[in-house]
């Protein structure tokens, strides 16, 4: 779907890449609008009908419509021009099943990383929590800051506009107020969807879904001014 994959875990340790390429082969397959062929494609071309599409589609978008209405509209599947685009959320998705193949062929300690998303189990090679870099998407060759995941945080999603630009559509807004948000969450779904939520609704949303979700986040706004949850700044203080 556009990005990189990438996974770094002990090689003596039991697992099935296999079993992982397939499930973003089925994503990507499914879900993708770059592919004309994939079948959220052709419900976007108006040649499959949303009705006839599979169940496993159909389920994936009422699961989208069901974070709209959590999030008040701020994460949405709907583009403006009405296309039905699942990318918010099929990613985490596919990241959350990949994760399952892995530790259900054994593998324990592990971190998967598609496209700046990172989900991990475990520990690294030295025993210590995954400790995760937040680029600064004003300068992409610097490193923000890092944190480290620990305990059930297991999952850090961040969105924003420094790689794509302004993709992201806005809830009252022409352009984002922050250019990026980290998100750390117990799962990866949780994550990257309140990360574009929180992009999308801009300050005024941040604190309201800061206490509606069991969340630690990180934003940075077109100024270079940082704001971080406490958690999130404890995070960062202990990987210093």
């Amino acid at each position: 779907m556009g990005t990189v994959a990438s996974l770094t875990l002990d090689v003596s340790s039991s697992f099935d890449l296999d079993a992982v390429r397939a499930v973003f082969d089925h994503y990507d397959v499914t879900y993708s609008l770059y592919r004309p062929e994939s079948e959220l494609s052709r419900v976007a071309a108006g040649t499959l009908s949303l009705a006839d599409a599979s169940s496993e589609l159909r389920a994936t978008y009422a699961s989208a419509l069901e974070w709209r209405a959590a999030t008040r509209g701020e994460f949405t599947p709907h583009r403006p021009d009405g296309v039905i685009d699942l990318s918010g959320v099929v990613k985490a998705l596919a990241m959350d099943r990949a994760g399952a193949e892995l530790v259900g062929s054994g593998a324990s300690n592990w971190c998967l990383n598609v496209g700046g998303d990172v989900l991990v189990s475990g520990s690294d090679d030295d025993g210590d929590p995954w400790s995760i870099g937040i680029v600064d998407p004003h300068d992409r060759a610097t490193l923000l800051t890092s944190a480290e995941l620990r305990g059930s945080r297991r999952a850090c999603a961040t969105s924003g506009s420094a790689e794509r630009g302004d993709h992201i559509w806005t809830v009252g807004a022409d352009r984002p107020v922050f250019v990026q948000a980290s998100v750390v969450a117990d799962d990866i779904v949780t994550a990257d969807v309140l990360a574009t939520a929180i992009i999308a609704g801009g300050p005024a949303d941040l604190d309201q879904i800061c206490a509606a979700w069991d969340i630690d986040a990180l934003t940075i706004d077109r100024d270079g001014n940082l704001r971080m949850t406490p958690r999130f700044a404890v995070s960062v203080r202990s990987n210093a």
